[in-house]
């Protein structure tokens, strides 16, 4: 089988590193990638999707990226259910983060601490961006 995704595009809001009641690092964070087919005479399409980043990886997105940055990313699909607060069931499907590189871009707001990739580490899903009521489970390995 092949789970594999790679895309690169904008972060739309500035990544915040949080900690696992364990103290395992992870963010989660939405990029907005554009369509590469416009129709004749309509706007160019967006898609957003949430990233989640763990450990090093987390760190490394939180110190070197902010909102509008490029960045690009490459991992794997997971879908994952939860309830609400409310008793309402929700179904989240998110990349896990195994690769996050720099694009080349560079910007006077984003700190520059090298171009290198930062390999993410394999581990369990994070709430996605927007969903802040769902837990963080440090117990599923991925």
């Amino acid at each position: 089988m092949i789970n594999r995704v790679i895309l690169m595009g904008r972060l739309c809001a500035d990544p915040e590193l949080k900690h696992t009641s364990s103290g395992v690092a992870v963010t989660s964070f939405r990029i907005a990638v554009d369509r590469s087919y416009v129709k004749q005479g309509e706007q160019r399409q967006t898609d957003f999707f949430d990233i989640v980043a763990w450990r090093s990886s987390a760190e490394f997105v939180c110190r070197n990226f902010n909102k509008g940055s490029l960045i690009a990313v490459d991992g794997q699909l997971q879908s994952r259910s939860f309830q609400t607060r409310e008793g309402q069931n929700r179904t989240v499907i998110e990349v896990m983060a195994e690769n996050i590189s720099f694009t080349g871009e560079r910007r006077d707001a984003t700190p520059a601490a090298g171009y290198a990739n930062a390999p993410a580490d394999s581990y369990a899903a994070a709430p996605a961006s927007g969903f802040s009521d769902m837990p963080l489970d440090d117990d599923n390995p991925f």
